[in-house]
């Protein structure tokens, strides 16, 4: 299942690199001596091919009354996909505090005011549990996930610690949240492979109501899915929704960025743009010989003080 290439950023070997990576491949007859190469420049040809396979898989675009279906149960569809996965899907994301340093919090004792953190789509904790982890003092965390299932994983957990961390069940496309926090009151929101999951049309409500609960200065950690990632490229005709945006075989969905929809989207919801990259990645199956181009959209944007 395509959602499963989230897992792949996730090794010993990312949680050490500079941001982005420093493999980089010089030599193509060198490519399949390591797993991964970082940094990958896409050529005119390869971008050709890309664009023209998207084409191709979404002419045939989804019933309008299987689109409505998706859209009313989505909450069902990840219920079922935490039933079937539980917490043995995707790895703890490391990674993340190399690529997001303003996750590894100043904890020296002086320093009272806890720092807060809001991650939206926060799964079963791969991310919550890390910054937990790796930040003994000065945190707290608040996490939400449309599925119930996910939440409830996240308190049943070893780890778990109601003192430092308040999960709560929360369709973030709904008019009014009913947040455990106020506005104007959280210092980082954590968007990793979520606003991809959620209908177009909706995305911007979502963001406005970032805007509204980050404290002036707050920032939005932005990674998802970039146009013409290998999972964009793999679906079949008959899957798409919309433009680049996909439902998987499971009923979950998956939107993919451009660098273009990203600053559009948060510069209309009035967030100043620190950071909007790619991050394009070469994996490779030495066993098969096989070469899989990720796509990734890395940014931050921060409300203004």
């Amino acid at each position: 299942m395509d959602v499963v290439n989230e897992v792949v950023s996730d090794n010993a070997e990312t949680a050490k690199r500079p941001q982005f990576g420093q493999r980089f491949l010089v030599d193509q007859s060198k490519v399949f001596e390591h797993n991964a190469w970082d940094n990958v420049s896409w050529d005119e040809a390869q971008e050709s091919e890309a664009e023209r396979i998207v084409t191709e898989n979404s002419q045939s675009k989804v019933e309008d009354d299987l689109k409505a279906k998706y859209e009313n149960l989505a909450a069902k569809y990840w219920d079922e996909f935490y039933d079937t996965h539980e917490n043995k899907f995707f790895k703890d994301r490391h990674w993340l505090f190399t690529e997001f340093p303003e996750l590894k919090t100043d904890s020296s004792p002086e320093k009272d005011e806890n720092k807060v953190v809001l991650e939206i789509g926060c799964g079963v904790g791969n991310t919550v549990f890390p910054i937990l982890e790796i930040n003994k003092n000065n945190v707290f965390v608040y996490c939400c996930d449309f599925s119930d299932k996910a939440v409830n994983l996240v308190k049943e957990n070893a780890d778990f610690d109601p003192s430092r961390c308040s999960p709560f069940v929360c369709d973030v496309t709904s008019e009014s949240w009913n947040a455990p926090f106020s506005a104007n009151s959280l210092d980082v929101v954590i968007l990793i492979f979520t606003l991809s999951a959620i209908h177009p049309d909706k995305m911007p409500h979502v963001l406005n109501q970032i805007h509204k609960y980050l404290k002036p200065g707050g920032v939005v950690l932005f990674r998802d899915y970039g146009r013409y990632d290998m999972a964009q490229l793999r679906f079949k005709k008959g899957r798409c929704l919309n433009d680049n945006f996909y439902v998987r075989g499971d009923g979950t969905r998956v939107y993919f960025f451009s660098q273009d929809d990203i600053q559009r989207l948060f510069l209309e919801s009035n967030f100043v743009e620190e950071a909007n990259l790619v991050d394009r990645r070469l994996q490779v199956n030495r066993g098969k010989c096989l070469k899989m181009y990720r796509v990734w959209i890395q940014a931050k944007y921060r409300k203004q003080s």
